[in-house]
């Protein structure tokens, strides 16, 4: 392929710029032409970091041949951070705030200490936020980019002692409402006015106080999990943000046993759904196969299925073959064609990566919580929605029915997660391409047994 006949002159000024050893784009615009360059090679792209990318060998020699670039001296001296700053385009970092982070936390500490929950929460909720806005100007600067993992550390110490202070105050709130010296939802007159502690002296919003008593029975239950879970992001190069440790306490406040490993059979109105929406090889894999949910629909509607799990739980094809027990994360070789239900803890973005860059089926389709089209810190997650977006997201109208937990015999409750089917497919050029067509679909529509598929998809023929 001519690509000096293709590229744009826009194109050619990212190629001139990124010789010098970096480029970040301005806008969406060139967050685009930068993805058009990095998929032919003559870029390379930061990993979470859309905006920015590298020279590569090719862009570099095509450079070169275009006369971008000084034949007699393509290495450049300078970074283009630090170029940008010598040449006035930008200011310089300014210093870093380690040890007025450093003294805030040791402040926030001692208050806790001496038993000034209130204002040791204060300042920690400060130096949350300031070292978490330190470690993204960091990152932006290659004079600077080592402290990031400091910064994220003293983001965590300060995520950690907020959260044992939350917790302090939601106890006392509730210590309060017990002793009859504070309202109670709904009852405002309960206790003399004089007497009354209000919600607002806690500190912390009726939400806050409900998040707080969360982590409280996480704590209970299995100490130290906030920490471990704040230490876990950490140690990965990941921000330890307060969404992402309310996450973690969710799904973690059961053990893994009672988890069940992830296990959620999926309802058959969802698998149902995607067959009356999608057609598929007449072999299909489903690596994260459970006790069968998906396989037995699969197998009803005519496909062959190929089994497979972490776990061993014996599941079997109606012909009697017995799963694969194995990480499909090891796994090598093509594919077939892929329909699952993924787990959806720790290891599902690098699961969906590993079946896009290694077992490249000619599509994939899997079931997945509408939380996964955002996120941006994870590499993997990044890849798989971004790098290599589904060619098409089904998103369901209604809930699905709740997927309880494998072995769950307490009472059904009712949904509260909005789900997706993603369909990945491989393009001729071999990739999975850079368009996704979003349609909304009702399953309770998409599928009758007595008659077939039936259309409702808003956007669709």
């Amino acid at each position: 392929m001519d690509m000096t006949a293709m590229l744009s002159p826009e194109q050619k000024d990212i190629l001139r710029a990124v010789a010098a050893g970096e480029y970040r784009a301005p806008d969406g615009g060139g967050k685009r032409r930068i993805q058009r360059l990095h998929q032919h090679g003559l870029v390379r792209r930061h990993d979470t970091d859309m905006m920015l990318c590298f020279p590569t060998d090719a862009g570099m020699t095509l450079a070169r041949d275009l006369g971008l670039l000084d034949a007699a001296s393509p290495e450049p001296a300078l970074p283009a951070a630090t170029l940008a700053v010598e040449f006035g385009l930008v200011e310089a970092p300014k210093p870093a705030k380690v040890p007025e982070i450093v003294t805030m936390l040791e402040t926030a500490a001692r208050l806790f200490d001496e038993g000034d929950i209130q204002r040791a929460r204060v300042i920690a909720d400060g130096a949350y936020d300031l070292s978490q806005a330190e470690a993204r100007f960091a990152a932006k600067y290659a004079a600077t980019r080592e402290l990031v993992p400091k910064f994220r550390q003293l983001q965590g110490d300060a995520l950690l002692m907020e959260t044992r202070c939350k917790i302090q105050l939601a106890k006392a709130y509730d210590a309060a409402q017990e002793a009859g010296q504070a309202a109670k939802k709904g009852r405002p007159k309960n206790v003399a006015a004089d007497d009354i502690f209000k919600q607002a002296e806690a500190g912390l919003t009726r939400q806050e106080i409900h998040d707080a008593r969360k982590l409280a029975a996480a704590e209970e239950k299995m100490p130290g999990i906030a920490e471990r879970a704040i230490a876990a992001r950490v140690a990965a190069g990941l921000a330890p943000t307060r969404a992402n440790l309310k996450a973690a306490i969710g799904t973690k406040t059961a053990t893994k046993e009672e988890r069940g490993n992830n296990l959620y059979e999926t309802g058959e109105e969802a698998t149902s759904a995607i067959l009356a929406l999608e057609q598929f090889s007449a072999t299909v894999d489903e690596p994260f196969c459970g006790r069968g949910a998906i396989v037995r629909a699969l197998e009803d509607a005519g496909y062959d299925v190929v089994l497979g799990d972490l776990v061993d739980y014996g599941t079997t094809t109606k012909d009697g073959v017995v799963q694969d027990v194995v990480d499909y994360r090891e796994t090598e070789g093509p594919s077939h064609d892929i329909v699952s239900n993924p787990p959806y803890g720790d290891d599902m973005n690098s699961c969906i990566a590993h079946a896009l860059r290694v077992r490249k089926p000619r599509k994939m389709a899997l079931l997945l919580n509408l939380n996964v089209l955002a996120g941006f810190e994870d590499p993997d997650r990044n890849y798989i929605m971004e790098t290599c977006p589904p060619a098409r997201i089904y998103v369901m109208k209604r809930r699905v029915p709740m997927m309880h937990r494998d072995g769950w015999d307490g009472n059904k409750a009712s949904s509260q997660m909005n789900t997706m089917w993603c369909v990945w497919e491989l393009q001729e050029d071999g990739t999975y391409g850079d368009t996704t067509t979003i349609k909304r679909v009702d399953w309770a529509y998409t599928w009758n047994p007595a008659t077939g598929p039936e259309s409702d998809v808003e956007g669709g023929e």
